[in-house]
C-alpha cells in the first residue's frame, strides 16, 4: 500500500489551476508543488508528438530527476529547454516508468548530458527490441527527420520492488506494481511534497492500449493505488488527475474486458470495426476520438483470435 501523509497546502489549489486551464497543443513545465513540475495535458496525440506522453520533473537541492523521455532525441531536447526554465541544477536521474517507446526514445539526450536511466528489472529484458525498433523507426511512421540523433539508451540502474532516490530535500519513491499494462510499470511517489507520477497505469482521456497487459494485474494495481493518500496524481497521458480518475480507469477497464469477450464470442478480426462501434456505446465516457483506433486494436490483439 502507498502511503502519503503531509501534504503541502497549496497542493489542491495548484492542481485545480492546471486542469480548469486546460490541454494545449504543447504544454510546458507546470509548477505542481515545492519540488515538481510536469508537462501534461498535451492535445493532437501523434506518434510525432509522443503519442501525448507526459513528462515530470522534479528538483532537489542537490539533482533533477527526470521521469519520462518522449518519443525521440529531439523531443528530448524540447523537454531540456524548459527544464533549464526553471532550473540550472544537474539532471543526474532518468527514471522509465516502462519500455514503451513513447516513453524511453529519448533517453539518449539526458544521458549524453550525463544522467543515468532508472527502471524496473524487466525492462531490460526489452533492450533488443528497443534497438531494433529504433532502426526501423519509419514503420511506426516516424520520419528520419524527427528521429535524428536517437539511439537507444536502456536503463543501466534497475531495481526489483522498490527503490529511493534521494535529490537533497526530496526523495522519489520508484515502486513496482507487478504486470499491468506492460511487465515493467512502476509509479514514482514524490516525498514530501506527495505528487503521484503513475506513467501507463494510468491514462485519463484516452483509451489504453491492452496489446501487453495483464487485466487481473492491472486491476490489482489500481485498487492498490486507489488508497494513495495523495492529492495530485500525474497520468501516463491525459490531464494532471486524482486518485477519482484511478476509480473511473479501474471502472473502465473492468467493464471493457467483460464486454469485449461478450462481444467477440464467435467473432474474427473482420468484424473489430463493428464490435469497436458497439462497445463504445457501452463504455464510461473515456477516449478522445482520434484515439479509438486503440479500442479496435485491443479487440484485435486481445479478444478476437482468427
Amino acid at each position: 500500500m502507498l502511503r502519503y501523509g503531509r501534504l503541502f497546502p497549496v497542493l489542491v489549489s495548484l492542481l485545480l489551476c492546471t486542469v480548469l486551464a486546460g490541454p494545449s497543443d504543447e504544454p510546458g513545465l507546470a509548477k505542481l508543488s515545492e519540488h515538481v513540475y510536469a508537462a501534461a495535458g498535451f492535445k493532437n496525440p501523434t506518434i510525432r508528438r509522443s503519442f501525448g506522453v507526459n513528462s515530470g520533473v522534479i528538483v532537489g537541492d542537490d539533482a533533477v530527476l527526470v521521469i519520462d523521455t518522449r518519443i525521440s532525441a529531439k523531443k528530448a531536447q524540447e523537454l531540456i529547454a524548459d527544464i533549464r526554465r526553471v532550473t540550472d541544477r544537474p539532471i543526474k536521474y532518468v527514471v522509465n516508468t516502462h519500455y514503451h517507446l513513447d516513453h524511453t526514445w529519448g533517453n539518449c539526450e539526458f544521458v549524453r548530458q550525463g544522467a543515468v536511466v532508472i527502471g524496473h528489472e524487466n525492462l531490460r529484458l526489452t533492450a533488443a527490441k528497443t534497438r531494433n525498433d529504433i532502426k526501423n523507426a519509419a514503420s511506426f511512421g516516424l520520419p528520419a527527420e524527427d528521429m535524428e540523433g536517437t539511439v537507444a539508451s536502456i536503463a543501466t540502474i534497475t531495481f526489483k520492488d522498490t527503490l529511493l532516490i534521494d535529490l537533497g530535500g526530496v526523495t522519489a519513491r520508484l515502486t513496482y506494481m507487478g504486470h499491468t499494462h506492460t511487465n515493467d510499470g512502476i509509479v514514482a511517489l514524490i516525498e514530501p511534497d506527495g505528487v503521484l507520477f503513475t506513467g501507463d497505469i494510468l491514462f485519463v482521456g484516452y483509451h489504453p492500449s491492452m496489446t501487453n497487459a495483464d487485466i487481473t494485474g492491472w486491476l490489482k494495481a489500481l485498487e492498490e493505488l486507489k488508497t494513495t493518500e495523495t492529492k495530485i496524481v500525474v497520468p501516463g497521458h491525459g490531464p494532471v488527475s486524482t486518485v477519482k480518475d484511478i476509480n473511473d480507469m479501474a471502472v473502465y477497464l473492468a467493464e471493457f474486458n467483460r464486454l469485449a469477450r461478450q462481444l467477440c464470442e464467435g467473432k474474427t478480426r473482420a468484424d473489430a470495426p463493428k464490435i469497436a462501434r458497439e462497445l463504445l456505446q457501452k463504455l464510461p465516457e473515456q477516449g478522445r476520438s482520434e484515439l479509438i483506433a486503440a479500442v479496435e486494436a485491443n479487440l484485435r490483439n486481445r479478444y478476437l483470435t482468427k
